[in-house]
């Protein structure tokens, strides 16, 4: 799974060498926790409890009435956040819905018992809903009708200033001067009752977004990038469901170091067989199995249940319990038909080969891809903005592979739009991207 920038811990180290009882005034009069002193970085205040404390979980339609009522009610942005069961649960399904609006406070929503949320999106209208990387929050959101009119995200945001570490802990302690503690960020979200502390946690990852969304506004303004910020949160809330991966368990730990076709159609028996347990039994796959189980099989290749069981990652009592159905799916790769077996090379796809195959296969198109690697991080570096923001390295690849026929400004700028890239992105580089291009040539 990739891992979630708002679960970044990184921050001023911090040295609990003395406190204030009082805690750091906000701006809207509330006190929000101990002052922690530092050894290194900024003075970090603590946040410990929410300003109007931990709300009770919204879990009944009457309780979910009377937010709806009260948000609607409210002014400004609303600051809004989801917890899943990453590693614990099938999917990526939202267990936890926080949502903090000015005059409305703070609204824990449980969207088990309430899975239609539809008219909370009614409700505000066209207010801006502030998230931290809400490209992973939105697809959960949407299946509880939660679709926003427009997204400020401060995650993204953070990128685009050229701040090293864009975690939301991280983030928050740089501009605000407030610690968030991340202790409960991988936690089993559809643990019910949640705990109390665990709901704390919630409270307060909502609570300091409205503040955060405020200044990081403002430094954008000042450095000139507020419309590229614009340009890209709207691509993120626009943007569509992931398609389906094409051989999706060519994407397991450790399969590159199969590269015998028999050996692949017993790790991809295994893969399906445990992705259908897990979905069956709404848990994580690799708590079903591990991917090293799967590669340890396929690479020994068990010819009976004892040889299998005998493998160390197969030896324990779990797996052993279900080492039946395990050797059922090692025997039906075995079993696959010589013609039906999988590549090496994995799926043909209609974009470029892997560049490190282009200094044989195209030595022209390996030119140019060095060449415009150094230009566009020339820029991206001018800019203070990393690379993957400024101009996505797919995008890049692609150009470089087949680029148009005459790589003129004009014609990189039509390829780069084509292939998703913003105006902001096209302005800055297009032109220079188009010099690289014509000197390889």
């Amino acid at each position: 799974m990739p891992s979630d920038p708002r679960n970044d811990a990184s921050g001023p180290a911090v040295d609990p060498v003395g406190t204030t009882p009082a805690g750091r005034p906000r701006a809207d009069g509330a006190r929000t926790g101990e002052v922690v002193a530092v050894v290194e970085g900024p003075v970090v205040t603590a946040l410990r409890e929410p300003a109007d404390g931990v709300p009770d979980v919204v879990e009944s339609v009457a309780a979910l009435d009377t937010a709806v009522a009260a948000f609607a009610a409210g002014t400004g942005p609303v600051a809004v956040d989801a917890e899943r069961a990453s590693g614990y649960r099938y999917g990526q399904k939202t267990y936890l819905v926080q949502m903090r609006r000015a005059g409305a406070g703070t609204v824990l929503i449980d969207p088990v018992p309430l899975p239609d949320l539809s008219a909370m999106t009614t409700a505000l209208g066209d207010a801006e809903w502030v998230l931290h990387a809400a490209s992973q929050d939105l697809p959960g959101l949407a299946e509880q009708g939660l679709r926003p009119a427009s997204v400020f995200d401060t995650e993204l945001a953070a990128r685009l200033l050229g701040m090293e570490r864009v975690g939301l802990a991280a983030v928050v302690a740089e501009v605000l001067g407030l610690g968030l503690a991340k202790e409960h960020s991988a936690v089993d979200w559809s643990t019910r009752p949640l705990p109390r502390e665990w709901l704390r946690y919630a409270a307060l990852d909502v609570e300091v977004l409205i503040e955060l969304r405020r200044e990081l506004g403002d430094r954008l303004r000042e450095a000139g990038k507020e419309e590229w910020a614009r340009q890209e949160f709207e691509t993120v809330r626009l943007a569509p469901p992931a398609p389906p991966r094409v051989e999706p368990w060519r994407r397991m730990s450790g399969l590159h170091t199969i590269r015998d076709r028999r050996r692949l159609a017993v790790a991809r028996s295994l893969w399906q067989a445990r992705e259908a347990d897990a979905r069956r039994r709404d848990i994580s796959p690799g708590r079903v199995l591990p991917d090293a189980a799967i590669i340890s099989a396929a690479t020994e290749l068990p010819r009976t249940l004892p040889q299998l069981t005998g493998l160390r990652l197969f030896s324990g009592k779990g797996t052993r319990r279900r080492a039946d159905h395990w050797f059922a799916a090692v025997r039906e790769g075995l079993a696959v038909e010589e013609g039906d077996l999988p590549t090496t090379r994995g799926p043909r796809t209609d974009g470029p080969p892997p560049p490190r195959a282009w200094a044989d296969r195209d030595p022209a198109a390996a030119a140019r891809l060095a060449a415009a690697r150094a230009v566009v991080g020339e820029i991206a570096a001018r800019h203070s903005v990393p690379v993957e923001n400024l101009l996505q390295p797919d995008l890049l690849r692609r150009l470089c592979w087949n680029p148009p026929a005459e790589p003129g400004p004009e014609s990189v700028a039509d390829a780069l739009v084509a292939g998703g890239a913003r105006s902001w992105q096209v302005e800055l580089v297009a032109e220079t991207l188009a010099a690289a291009l014509v000197t390889v040539e």
